[in-house]
């Protein structure tokens, strides 16, 4: 008798888990995105670096966007992005809306865990001695991620005190910056500066 009503349990939990199974199944299969598209559309995200607005915003200040500038900077088609999808963390103080999303391809604006994007870029140039190129137009860290986005910084500057002469650091200020866009360049070996007109160009060695 016991027997048979362990089984009999076993039967009715196991139903239980078939019809689960069925309901996620088909609502699977109705899921109107592949993975393949989802991160297709990732992709195409990330290479607008926060959307058409703030392309055009960034154009309409005379200004090109960093895949422009990196573009122009290397030989092209030898650019290979790392890190296309990391996006910040923080949630808090509404920095979770898209509006807030950015993204970071060799510099920009930083979150922790931009942070570690351009240290996992400083750590790879170091393995094969190749120079470390920054171009730097940002306000520093968001006061929104707090910690985190300073302990970002700390990593930062800790290989820049490492590289220092072991690779060739090389910073561009190519806009107002700020905070630890400031003071990771100071760090590099060269600092060039576009500021004060479209003509000048200072060099800090």
């Amino acid at each position: 008798m016991a027997a048979a009503m362990r089984v009999a349990v076993a039967g009715a939990r196991l139903s239980v888990v078939v019809r689960s199974l069925r309901v996620a199944g088909r609502s699977l299969c109705t899921q109107p995105v592949s993975v393949n598209e989802r991160i297709e559309n990732k992709r195409q995200a990330a290479l607008l670096g926060g959307g058409q607005r703030r392309i055009d915003a960034q154009h309409k200040r005379g200004k090109l966007t960093a895949r422009e500038r990196i573009s122009l900077l290397l030989d092209h088609g030898s650019f290979v992005e790392s890190d296309m999808f990391v996006e910040h963390r923080c949630a808090d103080f509404g920095m979770a809306a898209d509006k807030n999303k950015d993204f970071t391809v060799f510099g920009g604006s930083l979150s922790g865990a931009h942070a570690q994007k351009i240290c996992k870029i400083m750590d790879q140039a170091l393995t094969v001695g190749a120079p470390v190129i920054g171009l730097n137009d940002s306000g520093g860290a968001r006061i929104q991620e707090g910690v985190e986005s300073l302990a970002g910084y700390a990593d930062i500057f800790l290989r820049n005190v490492t590289a220092s002469g072991v690779i060739p650091q090389i910073s561009l200020i190519m806009g107002p910056c700020a905070g630890g866009a400031v003071y990771s360049p100071a760090l590099t070996d060269f600092t060039f500066m576009v500021k004060v007109s479209k003509k000048c160009l200072v060099l800090l060695p």
